[in-house]
């Protein structure tokens, strides 16, 4: 799975890692995968329990890109109001 580091404190988006993906369902369509995690605590951030499927779409790329943002998204959001 690629990995998109940003790299050691949190704060500051280097204090999350961000491993986005994709997946290809039985339909053929591709479904975006993502895993943050807060380096400082280790906390899983996403996914989580009833969190939202990513997709579908029709490559790859758009759906590891729609990943990557959602990735962003959080880690912006935690870095306002981190979670505890």
């Amino acid at each position: 799975m690629p990995r998109t580091t940003l790299n050691s404190e949190a704060g500051t988006y280097e204090g999350f890692d961000i491993y986005a993906s994709y997946v290809v369902n039985a339909t053929g369509m591709h479904i975006g995968t993502l895993k943050v995690v807060r380096k400082r605590d280790k906390r899983v951030l996403y996914p989580f329990d009833g969190c939202e499927t990513i997709g579908p779409f029709e490559s790859s790329e758009d759906a590891r890109r729609a990943a990557e943002e959602l990735g962003r998204r959080i880690v912006t959001a935690d870095i306002a109001n981190p979670e505890r």
